[in-house]
Parts: structure tokens; C-alpha cells; sequence
């Protein structure tokens, strides 16, 4: 295992002055404001565990300000921008973003502890390309005609159609672990249907929503239309989700708070939409190309460093080719190169937080309690790096099944490599848990991958590949993975509502 000592990396000159801004308020009906209880929170390098900034910490008050100015944006300014107009004004902000990557990178990384790698090449332009995507469906959001025959009324006539309407006030409830790219993935399609938003970023993570807040106003989007209220799940969160005034909410965390979302929207039978946790299978089949495979089960764990809800976690490998697969990836954590994310020869930065590498390291003592045999990782970064939120990259074999680790989202840089000898038993396996995000499958027989495709129950299926995602293509979840699909057409279903008109021609 390599590590390096933090990096002096120069921050970009505007994320210094936007961290000067101290502390960062609320932004609510396009004014920056201050939190009612007067109360703030301090956000963290995940790198050095120091404090970065002081932010506003938004409660039910502010809460119930933002959903105001939200509803007042919703029936006033915002119904009367036109269709063309919004299209415009979301591809104005995409070229905002873009201009400002190299910053949004930057605090991103500062903030999250993924490497700037990550946040500039992938993160950045995936946000810039959603609302572009987006802003190309406001003008053709629309409903249809339909030949109706009323068979209680024979020969009378009627014109009818379908009108497609936004939904109203959004609450976006967003994670931590990819929180710019989140933010813009619920906002795009809420605001290119018409609807407005409040937008609680996660409370570890509130630093790139807020800088995004002042590009929103930059680009001329009217007051009221975004607002953006950092604060903690039990207060913020839960005000959002029960308010009566909240006609949606999109959420993305564990499915734990999901469930709690759920109960907390029963109120005003709000509509939600959800993505929740992942237990993602990974196949290796023994006719697979190893290399790539191998190169394609690490990034599926490691990547941000194993922070994903699509994270391929449970590595399952056929018998032939157990031994040889398990030998290069150990081999391969083994190289990883630990440090902060914004030095630019890091390949794996920190956890997001304290809590998050208790939770990990919790989860490493349980796998070693229950039997499984730990071949590298499970411990933190040492020398410069036991300041920050460091985990050694994680390799568990001789993992049953039922154990904690193949069983629940661990949400860290942990593998479990597992052999399988059929494909029945693999399947069988795979589905074997209460998720259903995601799965990839390594094989060069395209008839054995479209079989297994067709048998697992997951919302995404990667052959030959892993990890990838596009502004078109749907994303959600299976069984306890939430529902409702996100990214691509699927996603307008979420945000607008169907209204069915009657005219009577006889």
C-alpha cells in the first residue's frame, strides 16, 4: 500500500474566495439569508478531519420559508417563463458550470475527499451534460389526442386530450457521496418540466450545492425558483419530506431514511421517488477476459472509494478462475495510492467523514468475526494520512452468503470475492438479497450474458463492462433499491403529472 503525504495543491483562486464567504447562508427566494435560529455547522476536509467552512444550519423555519418562496416562485414568475425560455436558461447554466469545472472541482474534492480526478473528469462533465441534455426537452414536453368511444354512450362524440403539467414544489433530498452531480441529476428534469425546487444537500457535503445556488441566480433563473437549505436529516430533512406544501419528494440515501421518507410524506400523500441502497453483484465467468475483468470488479468497488450505491461489492468469480482472480485484484489494491484528493497522483482519497469510517471499519470487524479471511486492507491510513478519514482498500474471501458483509451495503472500499460453479447457483446467489441496483457480468459467450441479464433482478445490468451512465439512460432500482427511474425521458415521468380533458361536440 502506497500513501503520500498531504498535498500543498494551489487552490483555484475563486474557491478561496468562496470559502471566505464565511458562514455560508441559506439561499432562499434568491436572497442569501442567514438560518432563523441564528445556528451554524462547520464542514470538514475529509483529508485532514479540519474544519473547512461554517455553514447557516436550515430547521423547520427556514424550511417552511424556502417551501414559500418555492410555491410563491411556482405560481408567479416561473409558470410564466416560457417553455423555450427555460430550455434556454438551463443551457446557460450548463455553460456557467463548465466555465467554472475547474473550481466546482476543486471544492468538490475539498469537500468529499474523492480524488480531483474523479470530481473533474467525471462528476463536472456529467452534471454540465445533464442540464444540456434537459434543456433540449422543455419544448417537447406535451401530452396527445386520444380516439375515445364511450361504450354507455353510443354515438356521441367527444374530443379529447392530455395535458402534461409539472408536478409543483420539489424536495430534493441529496447524498454526500457524489453531491454536485446528485444536485443537478434531481434539478435538471424538476426544472425543465416547470416545477421549482428546495434542495437540501447532504449536511457533509453543502459546500459545491450553495456555490451552484449562486450560478442558478447567475444564469437569471428567477428567485424562488431554487432554493438551497443545508441542515441536518432529523430537522431539515424530515421538515422537507412532511410538509404539506411539498407536492414531491426525490430522495437518494440508504434505505433506512428511505423508509423513514416514505412515513414522513404520508401527510399530503406527497409523491416520492427513490434511489436507495445497493448489494451489487459483479460476475466473473472463467471464458471472461481476466484483465479486464479484474481491471472492472477494482473500479467497481474502489471507485470513490467504494462510496457508491452501485458499488460492485459482492465479486462473485467462476471456481476455475477463483484463485487467479483473487490474486490480481489483492495485487492491485495493494498499489493503490492513498493521499488527498486534491493531490493529483491520489488514486483513493478518504471516507466522507468520521461516522462513515466507524460504520466501515465495523463492518471489517464483523466480516473477521463471522469467519471471512481478510487478505489486505481493513485498516486505516497511517503516517500523514491518520488525520484524515483513511481506509485501506479491502479484500474478504471465504465469505458465506448470509454473512453481514455479502449481506448488507457497507458503503466502503470492501470486496468480497466469492467462487460460484453453476450459473443456476449464481443467479440464485446474486438475487439473494433485498437489493437490486445494479449488476455486471464479465463473459465473451453473449448468449450466457443475455441469459444471466434476463435472470437478475437489478435495474441496471453492465456486460463487459462497469460503472457507466449517461443523461439518457435510466437509473433506479429493483426491490429495496428504491423506485421511479431517474436520467433520460424516464425521468419527466417523475416530474410532471397527466391531466385527461373532456369536450363534449355533440
Amino acid at each position: 500500500m502506497t500513501t503520500t503525504a498531504p498535498a500543498t495543491t494551489q487552490l483555484h483562486s475563486d474557491v478561496t474566495e468562496f470559502l471566505s464567504k464565511q458562514p455560508h447562508k441559506l439561499l432562499i427566494g434568491g436572497q442569501w439569508k442567514e438560518a432563523v435560529s441564528g445556528k451554524t455547522f462547520d464542514t470538514y476536509n475529509p483529508a485532514t478531519s479540519e474544519a473547512i467552512a461554517k455553514v447557516a444550519e436550515a430547521d423547520k423555519k427556514d424550511v417552511d420559508e424556502a417551501v414559500k418562496a418555492a410555491r410563491k416562485a411556482f405560481e408567479g414568475p416561473w409558470s410564466k417563463v416560457t417553455p423555450s425560455e427555460r430550455g434556454r436558461l438551463l443551457y446557460k447554466l450548463a455553460d456557467l458550470i463548465e466555465a467554472h469545472a475547474d473550481e466546482l472541482a476543486q471544492l468538490e474534492t475539498l469537500n468529499n475527499g474523492k480524488t480531483i480526478r474523479e470530481s473533474r473528469k467525471g462528476d463536472l462533465p456529467l452534471a454540465v451534460d445533464l442540464f444540456r441534455y434537459y434543456s433540449g426537452w422543455t419544448t417537447k414536453i406535451h401530452g396527445e389526442t386520444i380516439p375515445v368511444s364511450v361504450p354507455y354512450a353510443p354515438g356521441a362524440k367527444f374530443f379529447h386530450y392530455t395535458v402534461r403539467e409539472p408536478v409543483g414544489v420539489i424536495a430534493a433530498i441529496i447524498p454526500w457521496n457524489f453531491p454536485f452531480l446528485m444536485a443537478i441529476e434531481r434539478l435538471a428534469p424538476a426544472l425543465a418540466c416547470g416545477n421549482t425546487v428546495v434542495l437540501k444537500p447532504a449536511e457533509q457535503t453543502p459546500l459545491s450545492s450553495l456555490r451552484l445556488g449562486e450560478l442558478i441566480l447567475e444564469a437569471g433563473i428567477p428567485e424562488g425558483v431554487v432554493n438551497v437549505v443545508p441542515g441536518f436529516g432529523p430537522t431539515a430533512g424530515a421538515a422537507l419530506a412532511a410538509h404539506p406544501d411539498v407536492d414531491k419528494v426525490t430522495f437518494t440515501g440508504s434505505t433506512e431514511v428511505g423508509r423513514e421518507i416514505i412515513k414522513a410524506s404520508a401527510g399530503n400523500l406527497k409523491r416520492v421517488s427513490l434511489e436507495l441502497g445497493g448489494k451489487s453483484p459483479n460476475i466473473i465467468f472463467a471464458d471472461a477476459d481476466i484483465e479486464a475483468a479484474v481491471k472492472g470488479a477494482f473500479m467497481g468497488i474502489f471507485y470513490n472509494q467504494g462510496q457508491c450505491c452501485s458499488a460492485g461489492s459482492r465479486i462473485f468469480v467462476e471456481k476455475s478462475k477463483y484463485d487467479e482472480v483473487v490474486e490480481a485484484l489483492v495485487a492491485k489494491a495493494k498499489t493503490v495510492r492513498q493521499g488527498p484528493g486534491l493531490d493529483s497522483t491520489t488514486h483513493m482519497g478518504p471516507l466522507v467523514s468520521q461516522e462513515q469510517l466507524d460504520r466501515v471499519t465495523g463492518y471489517v470487524a464483523s466480516g473477521k468475526k463471522e469467519g471471512a479471511k481478510l487478505l489486505c486492507g481493513g485498516e486505516r491510513g497511517d503516517g500523514a494520512l491518520s488525520k484524515g478519514y483513511f481506509l485501506k482498500p479491502t479484500v474478504f474471501v471465504d465469505v458465506k452468503d448470509e454473512m453481514k458483509i455479502a449481506q448488507e451495503e457497507i458503503f466502503g472500499p470492501v470486496a468480497t470475492v466469492m467462487p460460484f460453479e453453476s450459473t443456476e447457483e449464481l443467479v440464485a446467489r446474486a438475487n439473494g438479497t433485498v437489493y437490486g441496483l445494479v449488476a455486471g457480468i464479465w463473459t465473451k459467450d453473449i448468449k450466457k450474458a443475455f441469459r444471466t441479464a434476463n435472470a437478475l433482478r437489478a435495474g441496471t445490468i453492465w456486460i463487459n463492462c462497469y460503472n457507466f451512465v449517461d443523461s439518457a439512460a435510466p437509473w433506479g432500482g429493483y426491490k429495496q433499491s428504491g423506485y421511479g427511474r431517474e436520467k433520460g425521458p424516464y425521468a419527466l415521468e417523475l416530474y410532471t403529472q397527466l391531466k385527461s380533458v373532456w369536450v363534449d361536440l355533440n
